[in-house]
């Protein structure tokens, strides 16, 4: 039924024994088509109902191939279409029932018909003011007060990083909890911080005369960017005495 991302579930080698996979495996199945792709993103589309992967006794998270389909079926409207997390997950529970439904009609897709988008570079997609408030299902208020914390910010004008989406959802699930935008700027002054060190390892290769050594910053920073986010989200499990499964 869905797509299945390149280098998937059949990968013999990372499937256990049981025929599921561990959270790692998982990561490792999807990054091919999803480089940025990281194991707290994975955790979070499963607190929202996305995905419901079996548990070990001991709380350990296994996979199986239609679970790692549906990721890469969610991670490809996100990418693609910029729909909020309820629409796919509506979607999805729609086509599993057999019924025929359509794609719903945000960001890209307008009139039937694909927008042509400007071209950044291959990790820098913008998306308008008014495609973030869609896809984040928030209103002009809450968006204006996560940006007076500097937790969100337009890159130019009124266009958004594509990644914004993804920080206005965790914004919102945090909030569910309580936790409110004032909280968070200890958050963004850390990422900030973490950032900063990113782009000071892979600085000189940004300004190598050897063009595919500048290439390759781009590659080397998000790889970078991946163990900084992993690593943040095990010192804080850690810190407070979660078992990281």
């Amino acid at each position: 039924m869905f797509q299945t991302p390149s280098g998937g579930a059949g990968n013999g080698t990372a499937a256990t024994d049981s025929g599921l996979m561990s959270i790692g495996a998982v990561l490792n199945a999807l990054r091919p088509e999803f480089p940025d792709v990281t194991i707290s993103k994975i955790r979070f589309l499963e607190s929202e109902g996305l995905i419901e992967p079996r548990r070990t006794p001991s709380g350990y998270r296994k996979f199986s191939a239609g679970d790692v389909e549906r990721l890469g079926h969610v991670l490809r409207m996100q990418r693609d279409h910029y729909l909020p997390l309820k629409v796919i997950r509506e979607h999805l529970d729609a086509l599993e029932r057999g019924e025929s439904v359509q794609l719903p009609v945000v960001g890209r897709q307008r009139d039937g018909t694909t927008a042509q988008e400007p071209s950044h570079g291959p990790s820098t997609t913008r998306i308008g003011r008014a495609e973030l408030l869609a896809a984040a299902e928030i209103d002009e208020s809450v968006l204006a007060e996560w940006e007076s914390y500097g937790l969100i910010a337009p890159v130019e004008g009124e266009a958004y990083d594509a990644e914004t989406v993804t920080v206005a959802s965790l914004v919102a699930a945090l909030g569910r909890f309580g936790i409110e935008p004032r909280h968070l700027r200890v958050m963004k002054a850390a990422a900030d911080r973490e950032a900063g060190l990113v782009d000071q390892v892979v600085a000189p290769l940004k300004l190598h005369r050897n063009p595919q050594t500048r290439a390759h910053a781009e590659a080397r920073t998000q790889e970078l960017a991946a163990l900084t986010v992993e690593l943040h989200a095990a010192l804080v499990k850690s810190a407070l005495g979660v078992r990281l499964p």
